[in-house]
């Protein structure tokens, strides 16, 4: 079993011959700024399931529930920070070695954290925003939950009557061809693939390190738990990703 430093070490080496390096994120890299993971043990999913977008869009009460569930959740994403890991994959891109981020978050924390919007290619969208499910036009988030604290219950779409919620992808619910075709090409592209706080069993994010590995790119997994690809990747740290990646950013 390597140490913790050598395993700094050793992904070290391999990001310094890296100049196009693509990072994708998950739950894990935000659990540190306060945002609970939905999928580890004693997660606010195991104990009240989510709201499918079928349901949501054919149940009622099933758009109640996803609102009520959500006052809470909001109010733990609207009070997160960066924390050292989304600085320190910003200080990477300024680095001029980080080519972009994927995340499975919605919370905008990379964005909070200094990276370039244009970098950022959010897969699950973004709870910043608000979203017609019918004809997809982006409004105001904050306004939108105003709404729902003074007692509307179904709120609808001024322009086209469909339903609204946040910009985020409930379950069943594809994600956005646009940015999904663009984090394939990066992670056909890049030099090294550097996967943080992803559990890589969610599709279709799950399949873009493989991509990568399809064309003998090195792969850097930092996760707590171990993943499926973990006897694949060149690197692998169970730690925590503020523990790990600002020492690694700062070797470079």
């Amino acid at each position: 079993m390597l140490s913790l430093e050598q395993q700094l070490q050793d992904a070290a080496e391999l990001m310094q011959r890296a100049k196009r390096i693509v990072a994708l994120t998950g739950a894990g890299i935000s659990t540190e700024s306060g945002i609970p993971d939905f999928r580890s043990p004693g997660s606010i999913w195991l104990q009240q399931p989510p709201v499918s977008f079928h349901d949501f869009i054919s149940k009622p009460e099933a758009r109640q529930r996803y609102w009520q569930s959500r006052r809470n959740l909001s109010a733990q994403v609207t009070a997160a920070q960066p924390n050292a890991a989304h600085l320190a994959l910003a200080e990477l891109e300024r680095k001029q070695l980080l080519q972009a981020i994927i995340t499975q978050n919605f919370d905008g924390l990379h964005h909070d954290a200094g990276n370039n919007a244009e970098r950022i290619i959010e897969l699950h969208g973004t709870s910043r925003a608000a979203a017609c499910t019918l004809c997809g036009k982006r409004s105001s988030i904050k306004e939108l939950q105003q709404r729902i604290d003074a007692g509307e219950i179904d709120p609808g779409c001024p322009d086209c009557g469909g339903f609204l919620k946040s910009a985020t992808i409930l379950f069943g619910q594809r994600v956005p061809e646009a940015e999904l075709t663009r984090a394939r090409e990066l992670a056909a592209e890049c030099d090294l693939f550097l996967v943080v706080g992803s559990s890589l069993k969610v599709t279709p994010a799950a399949t873009l390190p493989r991509i990568a590995l399809k064309n003998n790119v090195p792969l850097i997994i930092i996760n707590l738990q171990p993943t499926p690809l973990d006897d694949y990747a060149d690197v692998v740290i169970h730690e925590k990703a503020g523990v790990v990646l600002p020492p690694l950013v700062a070797s470079l």
